[in-house]
């Protein structure tokens, strides 16, 4: 039985899905103007651990993710850099999704680009129009926020914290909190519409996009805090208005930031690290691994120190598997003593990471519980006191877990002989590089190996 923490209801819920054990998930994808930072792969990595352990426990994901496409954002960094804006967006959407592979968030079903929907976003308005929800002006259309009695009850604000304008105040509004469906634009790119030429507001390609894919009801919308207001509870007011379904989504998720002295992570603070200037000092599983030490909702304040840490436990896991690996190649005897204890212990070790997955996906607790196992068979193996069944029923269970999660531990010996053998290549070319006596790029190899614990000593 698996509890997910509803934002809406603000506790924990039994999960049912809507249609047997099939499960449609949304998660909002990024606005393409810009390279991605950490703080966005905190949530794609959750949601893909996520969805992994919905898999494992027999469930059929379908996971949409939009891609923000067109946008004030990417409009004015086109501008800047003198080129059009669905080449940057192509150009930035496609360093997004390298990132993604590279950390392995690979359970996205499917990409939904906000301009290749424009026939259903524009029908999804006409609906609203229809409804009385929203109404025309010289600018373009916009979501009448009064006539949604429910508004705020995803961010849990009242009607002064809400009525106030979001970005440019448009004398034409009738309410200063309502916001844009349709704005009308002359300069490309823009498209046809009953309103003139123009282009999508924000939230509105969201709910058009997951009706089209999954109707005007589905199981899960996730995303991070940030998107709570204004975002989600637009799209509510949307979705629900426009369907009269109720509710849109039954179970909302949110992760929470990642902060850097304080502060979130964000573009607009100017305090962000790219995934790509991470990835330059470190693996992307130790950043998973330090992302999934800290509970999806919960921040996560970013600091080399943990990250260094991570990098420790992964190396923790490695060395026992190795010493597995070469154990098993031995003549160990088949029975040990211990066995019936690590039997035990496994069995035990096995339920508390289930029920802690189960609990709201409380991954922090789930590897608690696998390196409380790995320092018990450590002891067993110091000892001798321990059978190949035991180490291959272990071996088992950690490769079974580190797939939930996302890491690949069977192939330990693989990454263990490419590293020994990618060293051995660079300290050769360092050699070569000091004999012609270029000492700076020599240098920077040996820093750049220092910072991954691999100290070379000149002689």
């Amino acid at each position: 039985m698996i509890k997910v923490y509803n934002t809406l209801s603000r506790r924990k819920e039994i999960f049912e899905p809507l249609q047997g054990n099939r499960i449609k998930l949304f998660v909002c994808g990024p606005t393409v103007y810009d390279n991605s930072h950490i703080g966005h792969a905190r949530t794609y990595i959750s949601f893909d651990v996520i969805v992994r352990y919905l898999k494992y426990r027999g469930f059929s994901v379908f996971y949409l993710q939009n891609i923000t496409d067109i946008d004030d954002k990417i409009l004015k960094k086109a501008s800047e850099m003198g080129v059009k804006p669905l080449d940057l967006a192509r150009k930035f959407e496609k360093r997004y999704l390298e990132d993604m592979k590279v950390l392995g968030v690979e359970n996205v079903n499917f990409y939904a680009r906000a301009t290749e929907h424009i026939p259903p976003i524009i029908s999804q308005i006409e609906t609203l129009i229809e409804k009385g929800f929203a109404y025309e002006t010289e600018n373009g259309v916009y979501f009448d926020e009064s006539q949604y009695e429910e508004f705020g009850k995803l961010s849990n604000r009242n009607i002064d914290e809400l009525n106030v304008p979001r970005v440019n105040p448009d004398t034409n509004k009738r309410n200063p909190g309502d916001f844009a469906l349709w704005k009308i634009r002359n300069e490309e790119p823009f498209w046809d519409s009953p309103w003139g030429k123009g282009r999508p507001g924000w939230h509105i390609e969201d709910t058009a996009i997951t009706e089209e894919y999954f109707g005007p009801q589905y199981d899960i919308h996730g995303g991070g805090l940030d998107l709570i207001f204004p975002h989600h509870e637009a799209e509510i007011a949307q979705m629900e208005s426009a369907s009269g379904v109720k509710p849109m989504v039954h179970y909302w998720m949110h992760t929470g930031f990642l902060n850097v002295k304080g502060e979130k992570m964000s573009k607009s603070l100017g305090n962000f690290i790219t995934i790509k200037e991470l990835l330059e000092n470190y693996a992307p599983e130790v950043f998973r691994f330090f992302v999934l030490s800290t509970h999806y909702r919960s921040p996560i304040n970013f600091s080399h120190k943990i990250l260094k840490q991570s990098q420790n436990s992964l190396k923790r896991i490695y060395k026992l598997l190795k010493t597995i690996n070469e154990l098993l190649d031995t003549d160990i005897t088949e029975s040990g003593e211990n066995d019936p204890a690590l039997g035990q212990l496994l069995q035990e070790t096995r339920y508390r990471f289930l029920e802690a997955m189960d609990n709201d996906f409380n991954t922090p607790l789930a590897i608690s519980s696998l390196f409380d196992f790995i320092r018990e068979i450590n002891r067993a193996i110091n000892k001798l006191n321990v059978s190949k069944k035991s180490l291959i029923a272990s071996k088992d269970f950690i490769i079974k877990s580190g797939d939930i999660m996302g890491f690949d531990f069977s192939f330990e010996e693989v990454y263990s002989e490419l590293a020994e053998d990618l060293i051995k290549i660079l300290t050769e070319l360092r050699e070569k590089l000091r004999k012609k006596k270029d000492w700076e790029l020599s240098d920077e190899i040996r820093n750049k190996l220092g910072k991954l614990d691999i100290i070379l000593e000149d002689k």
